[in-house]
């Protein structure tokens, strides 16, 4: 399945994934800070994004510092800023309800974001996400909103989240909640989908042929790329099976398959 890996030595922008890829929980994988810290040296961009949106970029920046990672605050990226982003570009003063955690929340806050109490009788916009803090009454709260007419969308299309302990419900699992209630399936942002890519290539000036991706997620990393021209590499250190990929359809293969990112820093830098 591997093709050349000149096409991964000659990439400008390396996105990683983070939990599954770089880390499982709070398990740090020792090659991906050794690899992160060889691109760096060698003149390439980093950029980690996540679909989970459920921390803000500053929580991710402390721990991935305190993880060995030494990032810098624009080396990260969250499906909440592609959402919130979007929100100001398309949706603007439009009252939303969030269905998400605090940290979500005051992302949107600092954005200018209108949010409401879920008192209100009406809504323009309901957004959903991955929330460790869901309550029934959010839940109750968005489906009433929706059935009113709001517009929904969700921040990503994740059903489970990996930990160190198995999978917990995601923010997908969240909208299917909804969905079955409403009848209303959300747009979803974040990866796989085209605001991604585009709010990438704007914020780092990259185009997406100069990008690769490395995941653990064919429905989300890995489809990132290939439906968006952008080099998706597989990593078996998260969610993925071989059976997985085996069973996946040819123009949803990876570019690149490896066991972890040890590999991959071995084959581009010799160590």
């Amino acid at each position: 399945m591997n093709p050349s890996f000149d096409m991964l030595k000659n990439k400008k922008l390396f996105i990683f994934d983070m939990d599954g890829t770089i880390y499982l929980g709070s398990k740090v994988f020792p090659f991906a800070i050794r690899f992160i810290e060889n691109l760096r040296k060698n003149g390439k961009k980093v950029l980690f994004f996540t679909n989970n949106a459920s921390r803000s970029p500053k929580t991710y920046f402390d721990r991935l510092t305190n993880m060995g990672f030494s990032p810098a605050m624009e080396e990260i990226m969250t499906s909440g800023d592609v959402t919130a982003e979007f929100l100001i570009r398309h949706r603007k003063d439009k009252t939303v309800y969030l269905v998400g955690t605090p940290d979500l929340e005051e992302n949107f806050r600092e954005r200018g974001i209108k949010l409401l109490s879920g008192d209100e009788e009406k809504a323009d916009i309901v957004v959903t996400s991955f929330d460790l803090t869901l309550t029934y009454e959010k839940l109750k709260n968005a489906c009433r909103f929706i059935m009113n007419g709001a517009e929904y969308l969700s921040t990503h299309p994740d059903f489970n989240c990996p930990t160190e302990n198995g999978f917990i419900p995601d923010s997908g699992a969240i909208s299917a909640f909804v969905t079955a209630s409403t009848g209303k399936e959300p747009v979803y942002l974040g990866k796989p989908y085209k605001e991604t890519v585009e709010m990438i290539s704007e914020f780092t000036g990259i185009s997406k042929e100069d990008m690769c991706i490395f995941g653990d997620r064919l429905y989300t990393d890995i489809a990132l790329g290939k439906r968006h021209g952008v080099t998706a590499i597989l990593v078996y250190t998260g969610e993925t099976t071989e059976d997985d990929v085996e069973r996946a359809e040819m123009a949803d293969k990876p570019d690149f398959v490896f066991p972890s990112l040890e590999e991959v820093d071995k084959i581009m830098f010799g160590i």
